[in-house]
């Protein structure tokens, strides 16, 4: 029986007809009632067969004559009481999130969501420990950000709720981000009630359903989703959330988007399970035979060999595999072009580092590997030889989603990385002739030079990031006492945009997730893609039954630390006791549109401009680590440093405070172009 309608002289009639507890209910048609036998409809209420026999039509005459008025044309309800044993959709969803191993949720609630609080108390009383963590987010774009470097750290989706449509236009750029940095994430939202006249549980109650109610609310993010729907029944919820999940976990990964109404999501339902090992996503395979055999040819008889790669180390075993493959192909040189993940280890020779594209090495080599990777080179600006063999191995090699792109390739594969490189490491390894090709005189050379080359590179690293003489420092020198001072195994959650490149050279790091950069470009991601992270690495810690888990840093420049609405991501940290240490990179402004300005007019008029006068200066500078402890009630370690003498005993300050539970900000004045 449905819940029955609260405050009316109806609901006591209702309890009082024997008919309702023997399994007739009384459902309403226009403004006629009659008796029908039970039968559950997709809203959680009965639908019927007219069985108005003439003694239930006298009982129900003489119950309506006996009662209190009521008004035959009063409209039904929308207000219930709530059986504490219901079991709506909304509980189905959340125990479809955890049965699918998302264990956290982050949320912006509103209006849309009384079903969703009703399930989250639910199962905060009912099933401890087998129900979704829920953190309140303030901002949208802060909440998908924390499930987004959950994900990426992890590799296991998370969950975000947000409000109707502006809860999904607040969103913003993490959606893109998301997508552009294949983090597995299911947003739902809720949608405005479907009726208004209280004709099911969830109907409009509120002056802003109508305001927010839109044609289609889902087309807001669906260009940036793997996969978009709307619930149209609780009775197959988890296999909706389980098929959006299949998605979003199958490569490339992505964010997904399910929005559903009040009353479906307050639908009653019977309690259901689904089996969770017929949801895997799908899996990628490796190379045709053939392919092997050229790549692996081409990679032997190559004097200048070159892999680029962007995501190929969001898997944690592939940087070993690819030192294997460079130790094997000696000579072999590695590129990350993403720096969405640390993909091949500083500590090798064949390490050229992270570059936006623009690498000689791109213009010299003969035969380059393209692995999991956006954009291996900018073509205006570096380019490969035109002799030179390409191969493109990629779960998206198409990439159906940028309507622009292309790159010269002999030939391209939809195929798994990790699948692919173990296929041509086994050639390598195994055929007699690419063995003798591999054990050669020149195999020799080229090793001893990439040695070489690499003992100049990381001289070279370390000579730039020396001190100014007029006492300042720039990102490299800050970044490298970072690289001293943190622990070995810290994990750096970088949004340094035009810095990104002193940081990547400085911090030189070398163990599999250590690294996570933004994985596109809408700024503001690294302030809660670093408590998301850090969120995710003490939970799993605390899994294998450690205390905490590892240090994390969130390196951002001043504009995108402003983008990460800082109010939010400061009071989360403090209200779920998330201690990171975020470093600013000040230098006063936005200097991205200046570069890409003087890409365009290098002698145009803004080339000899201030940055007040083209507008991207940030005058006066604000303080942003006082911006950070207001939002944490004052209980955040906030420093000012500009002077190279006072950083080192600055960072071990703000060191030692977050390892003592206790978030830092550390606002760094930081010399332009080195």
């Amino acid at each position: 029986m449905p819940p029955l309608l609260r405050a009316t002289p109806r609901q006591r009639a209702f309890q009082a007809f024997p008919a309702a507890r023997a399994g007739v209910s009384v459902t309403r048609l226009g403004y006629c009632r009659f008796a029908s036998s039970s039968q559950k409809s997709v809203h959680g209420t009965t639908t019927s067969r007219r069985t108005c026999t003439p003694s239930v039509n006298r009982q129900r005459s003489a119950l309506i004559s006996s009662s209190l008025s009521w008004n035959i044309q009063q409209k039904w309800s929308s207000t219930v009481a709530i059986d504490p044993k219901m079991y709506t959709t909304s509980f189905a969803f959340f125990e479809a999130l955890w049965d699918a191993g998302v264990t956290h949720v982050f949320v912006n609630l509103g209006s849309d969501h009384p079903s969703i609080i009703e399930a989250m108390v639910k199962g905060a009383r009912e099933k401890k420990g087998q129900f979704p963590r829920i953190i309140t987010c303030p901002n949208e774009m802060v909440a998908m950000s924390m499930a987004d470097g959950y994900a990426r750290l992890t590799n296991k989706p998370q969950a975000v709720i947000v409000h109707v449509d502006v809860g999904t236009q607040g969103l913003g750029a993490a959606v893109h981000n998301a997508s552009a940095g294949r983090a597995p994430i299911l947003v739902f939202a809720g949608i405005s009630p479907i009726t208004q006249e209280g004709e099911l549980r969830g109907s409009r109650t509120e002056f802003i359903h109508w305001i927010q109610d839109v044609p289609d609310q889902k087309q807001i993010v669906a260009q940036y989703c793997r996969y978009s729907a709307e619930l149209k029944t609780g009775v197959n919820v988890k296999q909706m959330v389980n098929r959006a999940l299949q998605f979003a976990k199958s490569a490339p990964q992505g964010p997904v988007y399910l929005c559903g109404s009040r009353e479906v999501m307050e639908q009653e339902i019977e309690p259901y399970s689904i089996q969770q090992d017929e949801w895997d996503p799908v899996e990628l395979g490796g190379l045709p035979g053939s392919a092997v055999s050229k790549i692996a040819e081409a990679l032997a008889g190559a004097e200048r060999p070159l892999l680029i790669t962007g995501y190929a180390g969001r898997n944690p075993e592939m940087p070993a595999k690819l030192v294997e493959l460079a130790n094997t192909v000696k000579g072999l040189r590695v590129l990350d072009t993403g720096g969405s993940d640390m993909c091949f280890p500083a500590d090798h020779p064949a390490w050229l580092g992270l570059r936006y594209g623009n690498e000689e090495a791109i213009q010299t080599a003969d035969t380059i590997i393209v692995l999991d990777c956006d954009v291996p080179w900018i073509p205006t600006q570096c380019k490969p030889r035109s002799d030179a063999k390409i191969f493109h191995i990629d779960v998206d090699p198409l990439k159906q989603v940028m309507p622009l792109f292309y790159i010269k390739a002999q030939a391209r594969y939809r195929a798994d990385a990790m699948a692919s490189v173990d296929q041509i490491l086994a050639a390598l390894q195994s055929d007699e002739s690419l063995r003798t090709k591999l054990a050669g005189g020149a195999s020799e050379q080229r090793w001893t030079a990439l040695q070489t080359s690499y003992r100049e590179r990381i001289d070279g690293i370390a000579s730039r990031a020396k001190p100014l003489d007029n006492g300042e420092f720039g990102t490299g020198h800050l970044c490298s006492k970072l690289r001293e001072l943190c622990p070995e195994d810290t994990i750096w959650a970088v949004e340094a945009v035009t810095n990104t490149l002193f940081v990547h050279d400085n911090i030189q790091p070398t163990k599999p997730g250590q690294w996570i950069n933004c994985g596109g470009g809408g700024l503001g991601w690294s302030g809660g893609g670093a408590l998301g992270v850090k969120l995710a690495s003490d939970h799993e810690a605390k899994l294998q039954g450690h205390e905490h888990g590892k240090f994390v840093v969130q390196i951002v420049g001043d504009g995108s630390f402003l983008f990460s609405v800082p109010g939010s991501v400061y009071w989360i940290a403090k209200r779920y006791n998330i201690p990171i240490l975020t470093i600013v990179l000040n230098n006063k402004g936005w200097n991205a549109p200046r570069r890409s300005l003087l890409l365009v007019h290098p002698d145009g008029l803004g080339a000899g401009a201030t940055n007040d006068d083209i507008h991207i200066a940030f005058n006066p500078s604000p303080d942003y680590a006082g911006i950070a402890k207001a939002a944490a009630g004052g209980d955040v370690f906030a420093e000012r440093v500009d002077q190279a003498a006072d950083l080192v005993d600055v960072l071990k300050r703000a060191i030692q405070a977050v390892q003592n539970g206790q978030t830092a900000v550390v606002d760094c004045k930081v010399a332009s172009g080195c």
